[in-house]
């Protein structure tokens, strides 16, 4: 059941654990010692600065970068105790009008930017200056990214050995057996006690919140009055988080392929919802690639493309490609194919060949890749950990089979492997924390601009429209009949157009508007 709000006469909204009164002293309200918390650690942060300077080797960025660390509390309720040191990069305003060579524009402050996971690293993010759809917003912002708490070097979290992290060839069972799902469950319970041995009591601070407020002592940091940010993905949850929380810091905002943040949806809900609009997503895939028959002879029609695909899945399952692309690997680089669009053509021409006996650009496109390991066993620990932490999850293994069974009888595409991933949730062993109503009224929080692809599955519409419902003043721009997973700075320019007028000018439609879907894919052989 949804707990009450709670507002602050600012406005804020706190719903986090409470903390425990001293002796016979009142209880203070929840969230109140991580409010103060943070905004000491903000305090800290402005006296501090950054010191930019040149990024490490590590990270292997270009020397046009700069990188630098902020610090902030492990936790935010003793904000005295143990700190953390977030990595950030940032490359300057150019004042370079791309359209105007004699004029200098003026720099607008920070651009910070989130590219959601949880688990996801900004750290390149200032490179996309360089690319023409961002001039104009690079010559007015030094673009900032950054490594949320937990990710890369920032407090890197872990949950088992990376060396034991890429299961390959893998099988990908749509309707798995009884004793297929109990050997799953009990990777999820050792992958769950794995995160607690690992992290230690550290594990609980690894949550939406957290990230929220770490995002603040950003802005503090970079001696920014007000925060302009842009989020994506898992990055417009806590973003709307940081919004409800610290409304009058908001400068311009941007949500970019919007989560649902209804408390009753994060985050057991949120993946049902994922999986269903995945299979429509998939469904996308394979009338497009019908359409191209003549390019890639998959089929002629939908239903003859998944034949195809389910005829290399078995002979992956027989012979796995290479010795290490089974159905699992074939299944997760169709994933990303549902995430972007610009992969389809790639996608097609690796299973045509594949099922024409090549399986080279197959095993290319889909093999594991031990070299990223590392990273890979460092995102999944994030994304587990705060997922986990952030709210309840069902803990019986009943109630997860009974919904995704029902599930996978109309979306079988991405049901279970979705179980898989989110698993140890239902066996976590840190404090769950209830999620905040995020909710703004009338007047206190800047106009913000929320971008969705009407057919986006990682991020289902609905969220979109949820978000702009819950955040008062915000505009929603909508990519019609597009399925991309982010659409700022893309190939879309109406959309591009709406988010140049607010980020440089602060301009908005005045109420929702809409935008052609962006061209599809040409085959490509």
């Amino acid at each position: 059941m949804r707990a009450p709000a709670l507002y602050s006469a600012a406005g804020t909204l706190i719903l986090t654990t409470l903390a425990a009164a001293p002796g016979g002293a009142p209880a203070a309200a929840p969230g109140t010692a991580e409010l103060r918390g943070a905004a000491t650690a903000a305090a800290r942060a402005e006296a501090a600065g950054i010191t930019f300077g040149r990024c490490p080797d590590a990270e292997d960025l270009p020397a046009a970068m700069q990188c630098g660390t902020v610090t902030v509390p492990l936790d935010y309720a003793h904000p005295g105790g143990k700190q953390i040191k977030l990595t950030v990069s940032r490359v300057r305003a150019t004042h370079k009008d791309p359209h105007n060579s004699k004029r200098k524009v003026p720099r607008q402050g920070s651009l910070v930017y989130n590219p959601g996971g949880p688990g996801g690293s900004g750290m390149y993010f200032p490179l996309m200056g360089y690319l023409p759809e961002w001039k104009r917003l690079a010559a007015a912002y030094d673009l900032v990214g950054y490594a949320p708490r937990g990710v890369g070097r920032s407090a890197p979290l872990s949950c088992e050995d990376p060396k034991h992290f890429l299961k390959a060839p893998s099988p990908a069972p749509t309707h798995p057996s009884e004793s297929y799902k109990r050997e799953r469950i009990a990777e999820a319970k050792a992958y769950a006690r794995g995160c607690a041995r690992r992290a230690g009591s550290a594990l609980r601070h690894y949550t939406s919140l957290n990230n929220a407020r770490d995002l603040d002592v950003l802005r503090a940091a970079l001696g920014e009055e007000r925060l302009t940010f842009m989020g994506a993905s898992y990055g417009t949850y806590f973003g709307a988080l940081y919004a409800t929380l610290f409304p009058s810091h908001v400068r311009r905002m941007v949500f970019d392929a919007a989560v649902n943040p209804d408390p009753e949806e994060v985050w057991y809900r949120n993946n049902l919802a994922q999986s269903a609009a995945f299979e429509d997503r998939w469904a996308d895939f394979r009338e497009w690639a019908a359409r191209h028959d003549k390019a890639y002879g998959l089929g002629d029609t939908a239903e003859k493309v998944q034949r195809s695909y389910d005829k290399a899945a078995a002979q992956l399952a027989a012979d796995p490609a290479g010795g290490k692309v089974g159905p699992g690997q074939l299944q997760g680089a169709f994933l990303t194919a549902g995430y972007y669009d610009d992969f389809w053509p790639h996608r097609a021409q690796a299973l045509s060949a594949y099922l024409k006996g090549d399986p080279k650009p197959l095993i290319e496109q889909a093999g594991p890749h031990p070299e990223a390991a590392k990273e890979a066993e460092n995102s999944s620990a994030v994304y587990t950990a705060v997922e986990c932490n952030d709210a309840s999850w069902p803990t019986d293994w009943e109630v997860w089979d009974r919904d995704n069974t029902r599930l996978a009888r109309v979306a079988p595409f991405e049901t279970w492997d979705n179980v898989w991933m989110n698993l140890p949730c239902a066996y976590w062993q840190a404090p769950r924390q209830e999620p905040l109503d995020v909710r703004t009224g009338p007047g206190e929080l800047p106009s913000t601009l929320i971008l969705a692809a009407e057919r986006d599955a990682a991020a289902p519409y609905e969220g979109a429209l949820e978000l702009h419902r819950r955040l008062s003043g915000s505009v929603l721009v909508t990519e019609r009949d597009a399925g991309t997973h982010g659409i700022a700075g893309g190939p879309n320019r109406c959309v591009n157009g709406y988010l140049d007028a607010y980020l440089l000018e602060g301009r908005l439609p005045v109420r929702r508007a809409a935008c052609a879907p962006h061209p599809e894919p040409e085959p490509r052989g």
